[in-house]
């Protein structure tokens, strides 16, 4: 991308778990760079516990301060009559929402053995129905104003895994196939949907990070990122990963893969071939899901058309 000003001048943001760590450095930077901002955040302790406007009505004193305007919400964005309530208030206010920033997150971290059920499902209701909670709050909105950028939040721990986080990594996985999809039916409505994985200082990673590391992890850094794609010339269903200055990206490959003949497709015959199928040469990001069927397909006619 070339070079350019990053600007929000006339946009409206909403960020969700904005009274802390990253949510509060998305905030003030949007408002730095002209958004109107609306500061979500239940006040709740790190694994959702309690709720309180203090946090997000002092990140909306610093934005009136700098000369910004922003206004603090409490809604809990895994209740959608709630969320849908914050959007009405918006829209009153301010009368569109360009950009929804979905940062709100609990952690509930023990092995998937010692771990209660009801600590699973909290840990997907807010990260993973918050997100879908507040998108579909926006979504026509969206539609309507022909713009709209949405960043998920994903983590390393559902890209990858991490021991003791099963709930937080399965929502966190979840968010990308949200992702994905809604790239596709919003791209006619210039709606672009990305997802930011981030590493950051803040309580949510206190325990997981060893202190003297804490210095680098600013959330400053990894909200450069988040800003990128919440602006207009944004990139579209790209995994964007950033902490302590690095940038990358991640994207889901599949291999070329092999195919097998009716009188061959058994397991034996596949684990046979398991190298072949396995062999990263040509592998390649597919664009939607059924450009896997396509490629399956296309095999399977090559093969018959060479007998």
């Amino acid at each position: 991308m070339s070079q350019q000003c990053i600007d929000f001048t006339g946009r409206v943001a909403i960020v969700t778990g904005a009274g802390n760590g990253l949510g509060r450095s998305h905030a003030l930077a949007l408002a730095r760079r002209g958004a109107k901002v609306v500061v979500n955040d239940l006040g709740g302790a790190r694994d959702g516990a309690g709720n309180s406007l203090q946090a997000a009505d002092e990140v909306v004193a610093q934005i009136q301060a700098m000369g910004g305007e922003a206004i603090a919400n409490g809604a809990n964005v895994a209740n959608f009559s709630e969320v849908e309530a914050m959007v009405a208030q918006v829209m009153e206010r301010w009368g569109r929402v360009d950009i929804l920033l979905n940062n709100a997150g609990i952690l509930r971290d023990k092995s998937f053995s010692r771990m209660d059920l009801a600590d699973f499902r909290l840990v997907m209701d807010v990260h993973l129905m918050g997100s879908v909670n507040c998108t579909k709050a926006v979504w026509e909105i969206m539609r309507a104003q022909n713009y709209g950028r949405i960043v998920m939040t994903t983590s390393s721990s559902g890209l990858y895994g991490n021991f003791g986080q099963s709930n937080y990594g399965a929502a966190k996985m979840a968010v990308v196939g949200l992702m994905n999809t809604l790239a596709l039916e919003g791209q006619k409505h210039d709606i672009r949907v990305n997802a930011l994985a981030p590493t950051a200082a803040t309580r949510m990673t206190e325990d997981l990070l060893d202190k003297t590391v804490f210095e680098l992890l600013t959330p400053e850094s990894v909200t450069a990122g988040a800003l990128l794609l919440c602006h207009e010339g944004a990139p579209q269903r790209t995994i964007l990963c950033a902490g302590a200055g690095g940038y990358a990206t991640t994207r889901i490959f599949e291999t070329n893969g092999v195919f097998l003949p009716p009188a061959l497709q058994t397991p034996e015959s596949v684990l046979a071939i398991w190298d072949a199928i396995c062999d990263t040469t040509d592998q390649c990001a597919l664009e939607a899901g059924f450009k896997q069927t396509e490629k399956f397909l296309s095999k399977a006619a090559a093969s018959f058309g060479n007998q």
